[in-house]
């Protein structure tokens, strides 16, 4: 609604999973997209703008999540898009967002502004940030509680496999036990 009411003249087009999105991302020309974290199938979002700006790279896209931006924003910059919103501030911002993104700069809320400035200034210890997308996927699922098995036989991956990510995520994260990484998770809502 808050699209259709700024751009009355623009078609504005709904897709329900990841795939839909790279479909039609490809399929046509876009003043923008955007995107969620959350599409089915599972946190495919960052996936999928990889994919988007391998097949349409001048398309800016916009991130709009539900997702705290200490989880996903620099993620999601890193994966191309061109902004990250909350949801929470949606109402306020997202027309704002979408004329800089195709004006070609990027969009950063005020709270991802201080998120990257923190890192920055803090060389992003304790962050997420430095992690890679599957060291962060792992990350989440040893917060929520899932033995090396039970993560190796979701991801498809050997246990061998997923204990070298938990070393490296202990590593990265200064982590030095699962305590921490436990209390960590549910301190930054990862689970």
């Amino acid at each position: 609604m808050l699209l259709t009411e700024a751009y009355p003249t623009v078609e504005v087009t709904d897709v329900h999973n990841s795939e839909s999105a790279v479909k039609q991302a490809s399929a046509g020309k876009w003043d923008a997209i955007i995107c969620d974290i959350s599409m089915p199938p599972g946190d495919s979002g960052l996936e999928a703008v990889k994919q988007i700006k391998e097949s349409s790279p001048k398309t800016p896209v916009i991130i709009l999540s539900m997702y705290a931006p200490e989880q996903y924003a620099l993620r999601a910059i890193k994966a191309g898009a061109m902004g990250y919103l909350t949801k929470s501030v949606a109402a306020q911002e997202l027309v704002k967002a979408v004329n800089c993104v195709i004006s070609g700069k990027k969009y950063l809320s005020q709270d991802v502004t201080y998120l990257l400035a923190d890192a920055m200034e803090h060389g992003g210890d304790r962050s997420v940030s430095h992690l890679s997308d599957r060291e962060f996927e792992v990350l989440k699922l040893l917060a929520s509680g899932k033995c090396v098995a039970d993560i190796a036989k979701q991801l498809m991956l050997s246990n061998n496999t997923i204990n070298t990510f938990r070393i490296k995520i202990f590593e990265k994260m200064g982590f030095h036990n699962n305590l921490e990484l436990v209390r960590y998770g549910i301190e930054n809502k990862l689970v």
